[in-house]
């Protein structure tokens, strides 16, 4: 038996989003009891649980551990995921500065914080049983902390596979047997929450409503699904059971067929929504406000917005991304016979002008060599003597991307200001359609239904104005298809590090080296040429599928780690 610590916190925090102002007795600190017995603390501190799901708009984007981008700001802890050097003994410095939940990396490393706020959930559900307190919403709010317990046990499963299920709070000093349960089981005990919580809640939320942003039935079966996705990928189903991707398929043919959401027209304003526009796209998300916003543009952008000593120019996109966006003829640019990268002809690709005639989606997400954005032309360009250099090239600043690219999703147009006195609000998107159409895609394509993974593979790629993909791509040339289409469409979302781990592909994938582009101008002629730089080489071990729990941790309640480490 071992000692599960858990430190009573006095003082309670609420979600920064909320307005109200806590004039209570005493002043320095809130009681228990005075939570409980009071309908305004006692929502303040459901709201607060909200904080505990992380939204992506950090410093340092979940992309930057990925192929998706080079991060060239050498801070925050990020260096042990570009490189790959993480271990049980260093990883819980990816978890941040305890208690500051704004830390630009605190997330990646999910175990204490996660645990955190499902001790707050769990105090919560306890005293909402036992209260004898009249209170409006009682039964939403017990249903919006079960979708938030729900949604904090998945984020925990996708980093660590089967954790400890804890379903009610310790008090310090009481004992506890603290095993893991299995993955499944995990999966069983969020699906239970997420069915009980369905029933309490509202269906959803319009993008316009006020209360957009908080848990609604849809956002419940949303999570399901991608909960349902995970579990039947094959890190997590070795054995390709196939009645799991049944259960996939259902759950994201259930959302859709509710008919409540439809693709927004414009891909490159679905991330641009604020507050009052309507986007019937979304289904869950993180919102900001005037008092509670975030500054992602000013930490992804370049020099050339007021960046300063080399520390921005966070998640340059990689040229393996950019390599992957197809020609608008609907054809690969590149194709690997034989393992090796060789232009696809079909394509149309021009090495001498690689941007022109690309998928739409990478014009809307990435700024590149010859990019007019805010009314600048974007050049990254060196010339052949060594002499001169465009303004946006790294030889201007340590401040501009090394990969000469630039992330363009989520960034404003020229009608907001970019600069550090801002805020920016456009929200942080958890669950919206087009997810959903690809879960099922996926799940119809692994039950051997290609017509239909290519039916709403197709649907994603009409929206941005792609042509379909033809009935002859099949098998093996399909799957390949929907993974790139989900690396494409959901490009810095969050999804790309845990995708090509389910998907069991990462032993390749991580293993290959990051590129950026080098854009040199002939002094004589005025001619560009563009080659692609190695800028970093990269190694992935098979135990890495799994992030490891800390080694502090492992002894302190001393559960079993994962293989390998």
């Amino acid at each position: 038996m071992k000692k599960l610590i858990i430190i009573i916190t006095v003082f309670w925090s609420c979600i920064s989003c909320s307005d109200k102002i806590l004039d209570i007795s005493p002043k320095d600190r809130i009681s228990d009891a005075a939570v409980w017995n009071d309908e305004t603390l006692i929502k303040a501190y459901q709201a607060a649980l909200y904080n505990g799901i992380p939204h992506g708009f950090y410093i340092h984007m979940t992309s930057k551990y990925t192929d998706e981008a080079y991060d060239c700001a050498p801070c925050c802890c990020a260096e042990l995921f570009v490189n790959n050097s993480y271990t049980a003994d260093n990883i819980s410095s990816m978890g941040g500065t305890p208690g500051d939940e704004n830390w630009c990396s605190n997330y990646f490393y999910y175990w204490d914080m996660g645990y955190k706020y499902i001790r707050k959930a769990n105090v919560f559900l306890e005293n909402m049983a036992e209260t004898d307190l009249e209170l409006d919403e009682k039964a939403q709010l017990v249903a919006e902390t079960k979708f938030l317990r729900a949604f904090m046990y998945f984020l925990l499963i996708e980093r660590f596979g089967g954790v400890p299920i804890l379903d009610k709070s310790y008090n310090l000093g009481e004992s506890v047997a603290l095993e893991r349960n299995t993955f499944d089981e995990c999966v069983t005990f969020i699906e239970q929450d997420l069915n009980e919580a369905i029933p309490d809640l509202p269906e959803n939320y319009s993008s316009t409503n006020a209360d957009f942003g908080r848990a609604t039935q849809d956002a419940c079966k949303a999570l399901l699904s991608r909960v349902l996705l995970y579990a039947a990928s094959p890190l997590f189903n070795p054995t390709n059971d196939e009645s799991k991707w049944q259960k996939a398929a259902d759950a994201a043919l259930a959302l859709i067929n509710a008919d409540n959401y439809e693709l927004e027209p414009d891909y490159r304003k679905l991330f641009l929504t604020l507050s009052g526009d309507r986007n019937k796209e979304l289904i869950f998300v993180r919102n900001f406000s005037s008092t509670n916003f975030h500054q992602a543009p000013m930490h992804n952008l370049s020099r050339r917005y007021g960046s300063y000593g080399g520390w921005w120019a966070s998640n340059g996109p990689s040229q393996n991304l950019v390599d992957d966006y197809d020609m608008i003829n609907g054809e690969p640019a590149f194709i690997y016979p034989g393992g090796v990268k060789t232009v696809n002809t079909a394509s149309g690709y021009d090495p001498n002008h690689p941007y022109w005639n690309r998928d739409p989606r990478f014009d809307a997400t990435i700024i590149h060599d010859s990019t007019v954005y805010h009314g600048d032309l974007f050049e990254m360009w060196v010339a052949s003597d060594n002499n001169t250099w465009g303004f946006d090239s790294y030889k201007q600043s340590t401040d501009n991307p090394r990969t000469h690219y630039v992330l363009k999703k989520f960034m404003p147009e020229a009608d907001i200001p970019l600069n550090w006195q801002y805020q920016y609000t456009n929200p942080w998107i958890h669950f919206r359609l087009g997810e959903i159409y690809l879960n099922y895609a996926e799940a119809k394509f692994e039950q051997g239904d290609e017509a239909t993974c290519r039916q709403y593979i197709n649907l994603i790629r009409a929206r941005a104005g792609m042509p379909d993909l033809p009935a002859t791509v099949s098998g093996e040339d399909l799957r390949n298809r929907l993974y790139n289409e989900r690396r494409i469409e959901l490009a810095f979302e969050g999804h790309r590090f845990f995708d090509v781990r389910r998907w069991e592909i990462a032993m390749d994938i991580e293993n290959r080296p990051i590129y950026g582009m080098d854009i040199i101008i002939d002094v004589n002629t005025g001619v560009a040429t563009y080659t692609p730089v190695q800028l970093l080489s990269r190694k992935f071990e098979e135990r890495m599928y799994l992030l490891p729990i800390a080694t502090d941790e492992i002894h302190r309640a001393g559960i079993k780690q994962n293989p390998g480490w």
